[in-house]
């Protein structure tokens, strides 16, 4: 039997690992649909605009990934991110990466402290800011690889190791990495094994018009908005495994695949433009999040099953950072984005 909490999402009963029916699921879809509107509708109250933004993160979140997102400064990512936090009740932790960051400052350390009631000094360990529900790694390209190798290991394992003792993260954490697509000098890009461990890249654009004159209006007048928390632990972790239940017909499925193979250089279905323009195509990881994206973005819309259009929705976001560009594209200006639309163009159902 079904019971709902106050966010809206429901928790089934029953015995562990009995697949849940179609009705079930559907259940649980319309009740994940409905808390998405509440969602968008919380956030449009400080975020003007940036909606399929907004989409991208909560289908990552769902699907227990993390995400780097690209853009020029002054977008509001930090502010997004930060009220996304309060809507998720989610502890929101900044991290500002610069050269000088140790692996240290984002894990914790430890601390020599004195027991005042027996007078000895004994060590403790200091949790980082890792330590948090939904962290902000603020330009992570501009650290060197040995700390920017300490955050993309805590986010994998779900835990830090210190000393040879082992502290877990919370279970819901969510890491989001920020860089600019300017200004190169003074970073250190991420490795593309590194990159392949987060499942979106997602790129914030300008606003239109419409939106720029009003956030330019909203920012520069009084205005103090508190937002309500909409979902908490409880609910993302149930919705993180809702996800999994999610139907994909095995045609969707083999779509999926066949998608990330054809971004390979080397593999027969690889178009001649494909062969020109990447050096190195997406691995099976690009895969997996193909149809978990694909899964949950069925659910924000309130649908128990996943369509091909819902393996093209994320296909950009999962691909991007994962195709190598060869030479001649990097010299003729050729874009991944448009590698991407041309598969989607040429590749059948």
């Amino acid at each position: 039997m079904a019971t709902a909490d106050p966010a809206g999402v429901s928790h089934h009963g029953g015995p562990t690992g009995r697949s849940p029916t179609a009705a079930a699921v559907a259940g649980e879809a319309e009740a994940v649909a409905a808390a998405h509107r509440r969602l968008v509708a919380g956030l449009s109250r400080v975020i003007i605009g940036q909606e399929g933004v907004l989409d991208l993160l909560l289908m990552a979140l769902f699907c227990k990934g993390h995400c780097i997102l690209e853009g020029v400064p002054g977008l509001a990512k930090t502010l997004m991110i930060s009220s996304l936090a309060r809507l998720l009740s989610m502890r929101f932790s900044r991290i500002q990466f610069t050269p000088d960051l140790m692996p240290s400052d984002i894990t914790g350390t430890e601390i020599l402290q004195e027991d005042k009631s027996s007078g000895r000094r004994e060590l403790r360990f200091v949790k980082g800011p890792v330590f948090a529900n939904l962290v902000l790694a603020d330009e992570i390209n501009r650290t060197p690889p040995k700390t920017q190798a300490a955050l993309l290991q805590a986010m994998q394992e779900y835990h830090v190791t210190v000393a040879g003792q082992s502290f877990d993260l919370p279970r819901t954490v969510f890491v989001l990495g920020t860089q600019y697509p300017i200004e190169s000098e003074g970073t250190y890009p991420l490795p593309e094994a590194q990159l392949d461990r987060f499942m979106f890249k997602i790129t914030v654009d300008y606003p239109s018009l419409a939106d720029e004159i009003r956030v330019a209006t909203s920012t520069t007048s009084r205005h103090d908005t508190d937002l309500e928390p909409v979902l908490g632990e409880s609910d993302i972790i149930r919705i993180q495994e809702v996800v999994r239940d999610v139907i994909v017909a095995e045609p969707v499925a083999s779509y999926a695949v066949r998608l990330a193979r054809a971004t390979r250089p080397g593999d027969p279905a690889a178009s001649a433009d494909v062969r020109r323009w990447r050096s190195w195509g997406a691995g099976p990881r690009a895969c997996q999040a193909l149809l978990l994206g694909a899964k949950a973005r069925a659910l924000l819309d309130g649908r128990p099953n996943a369509s091909f259009e819902d393996i093209r929705g994320v296909a950009k976001p999962v691909l991007r950072h994962r195709l190598v560009a060869s030479f001649t594209a990097e010299s003729e200006g050729v874009s991944t984005d448009s590698i991407i639309d041309s598969l989607l163009d040429t590749l059948p159902e």
